[in-house]
C-alpha cells in the first residue's frame, strides 16, 4: 500500500473514532449540517496537532510525565483534542465542538481506544 493510502487510511480512521467520541461523550457534539465535513476536518486537524504539537508539550512537561509515572499523557491527550477542536470550530469554521476539559479527556480517551482497536483490526502498513 502506497504512502496516500496509508495516511487515507489512517485519517479515516481518526475521523470514525471522534464519530465514536460524539456519540459516547455528552459534552462533544458535532454541530455542523454537513457532520462527516466537520468530522473529517477535526481529524485532519487533530493529526497535524499530535504530528507537530504533542511533541513539543511531552517535551516541556517531562518532569510532570515522570512525577505522575505517565499520567499526565492522558492530559496532554485532553489538550491537543481540546485544541484541535477549538481550531475547528473557530478557525475553520467547522461543527466539532467539545465542552470543557472532562469532555475533552474522555473524548481523547475513546478516540486513542478506538484508534487502537481499529488498527490492530486493520493494520496498515508502508509495503518497503
Amino acid at each position: 500500500m502506497g504512502d496516500c493510502a496509508v495516511l487515507l487510511v489512517r485519517w479515516l480512521m481518526i475521523a470514525a473514532s471522534l464519530v465514536v467520541a460524539a456519540w459516547l461523550v455528552p459534552g462533544i457534539e458535532v454541530t455542523d449540517t454537513n457532520g462527516w465535513v466537520a468530522v473529517l476536518v477535526t481529524a485532519a486537524v487533530l493529526a497535524l496537532i499530535n504530528t507537530f504539537v504533542r511533541p513539543i508539550l511531552q517535551l516541556l512537561s517531562c518532569g510532570c510525565i515522570i512525577l505522575t509515572l505517565g499520567l499526565f499523557l492522558l492530559v496532554i491527550n485532553a489538550a491537543t483534542f481540546a485544541m484541535a477542536a477549538y481550531i475547528s470550530e473557530n478557525w475553520l469554521d467547522v461543527g466539532f465542538h467539545v465542552d470543557g476539559f472532562w469532555p475533552a479527556f474522555f473524548g481523547a480517551l475513546i478516540v486513542s481506544v478506538v484508534s487502537f482497536l481499529l488498527s490492530t483490526l486493520a493494520p496498515v502498513d508502508i509495503d518497503r
